[in-house]
């Protein structure tokens, strides 16, 4: 990779086999608005673009499978940042009121999530990031239905456990600078 390319992730796209029911799904459970819709390819199929982000055409595209893309891939999982614990239980009690199962609660040490299944079957998480960092991959069970600074201290404390605990933001300081480093 040249220093002057820097991709960064800004959409998925995939096949779906239930267009309707999958656009419900993104607008009315996971927020997302239609940015625009239509037919492409040959034979004829729809298309979808959604998006939470105004400055984003496009986070998410659903296209309608054909018999010769059905089964070709899926998603491994499709993840969406909110911005605080109280906007995760919310997203939490949306899924679950809609009627789709928890998979499972998992604390990651630098974010907390909760998995679910789309209406294609795919996996969906759901996350806040923590102020922490430890190496990953990483899961431990959490109780989403404790306060917010009960979260915090079980956290912190599980956390700073893990030899390779730090602060986010060294994290993320320290990755700007290999980043920096490797371009």
């Amino acid at each position: 990779m040249t220093s002057s390319a820097s991709p960064r992730l800004r959409h998925l796209g995939f096949f779906t086999r239930d267009m309707d029911n999958m656009r419900r799904f993104y607008t009315e459970i996971m927020g997302m608005t239609v940015t625009d819709d239509g037919s492409y390819g040959e034979p004829l199929r729809e298309i979808a673009f959604l998006s939470s982000d105004p400055g984003e055409h496009h986070e998410l595209v659903l296209a309608e499978a054909t018999p010769e893309t059905e089964g070709v891939g899926s998603a491994q999982q499709i993840s969406f940042l909110v911005d605080s614990l109280e906007e995760l239980r919310a997203m939490h009690k949306r899924a679950t009121s809609a009627g789709h199962g928890i998979m499972y609660t998992t604390c990651h040490g630098n974010a907390w999530s909760f998995y679910f299944r789309d209406p294609d079957g795919n996996r969906v998480e759901v996350y806040t990031h923590s102020p922490w960092y430890i190496p990953q991959p990483h899961a431990h069970d959490f109780d989403l239905s404790l306060s917010d600074d009960e979260i915090m201290r079980e956290t912190e404390a599980y956390c700073r456990e893990d030899a390779g605990f730090m602060m986010g933001d060294d994290y993320k300081k320290k990755m700007a600078d290999r980043m920096a480093k490797s371009g």
